[in-house]
């Protein structure tokens, strides 16, 4: 669409670039018997030729720029990826309170994404990260091979998961006073690296 657009363009502009006496020459030639053209008709023609094309050329630039920012390259991955990295580690976040992991796996993929995302910069997309975790993963240990659409790097993230009781929170009782319930606190070791898991 991009290169029709600017082709478009080129050829709008070579034919606002065409001498007046050709162009009467060639209606002549179609249509003897038609009326000359005046001179103010050539400049109106030219302007509107010239007007198309500059039109043709900005809305390609707007185009491209659109392009860039629904696909991910290489370098906008990698280091979007480093610095969700470097701010998951050490992070801190709730467990489950009946010490189930299931659904581990989607929870620190959809977190790695949105952290991706967040880290991607203005001319990143918004979308199109996918971090697909690896067979062996359990809750305490996991890597996730990050991609993103339009990129052909990956990138290997591991996620170490251990217990932080400093992290837990007891939420207060019915009447005010302590409650029953702790909900478990958990720290994380995130790291990254090029290249699948």
């Amino acid at each position: 669409m991009v290169v029709f657009s600017l082709t478009l363009a080129a050829v709008l502009a070579a034919m606002g670039c065409v001498p007046k006496a050709r162009v009467r020459a060639m209606r002549h030639a179609v249509n003897p018997s038609a009326s000359e053209l005046s001179d103010a008709a050539f400049l109106l023609g030219r302007l509107l030729l010239f007007g198309a094309a500059g039109t043709g050329l900005y809305l390609s630039v707007q185009l491209m720029g659109a392009t860039d920012r629904v696909d991910w390259d290489d370098a906008e991955l990698t280091s979007a990826v480093g610095q969700a990295a470097a701010a998951l580690d050490g992070s801190s976040r709730f467990g489950d309170i009946f010490g189930d992991d299931s659904g581990f796996d989607a929870k620190y993929a959809t977190m790695l994404e949105d952290e991706v995302v967040e880290h991607g910069g203005a001319d990143a997309p918004q979308s199109g990260v996918e971090a697909a975790p690896e067979a062996a993963n359990q809750a305490s240990d996991a890597r996730y091979t990050v991609s993103a659409s339009g990129a052909s790097a990956t990138m290997c993230v591991r996620v170490e998961r251990t217990r932080s009781k400093d992290d837990d929170y007891e939420p207060p009782g019915v009447a005010g006073g302590p409650g029953a319930v702790t909900v478990p606190g958990y720290k994380f070791a995130v790291t990254s690296r090029p290249g699948e898991c």
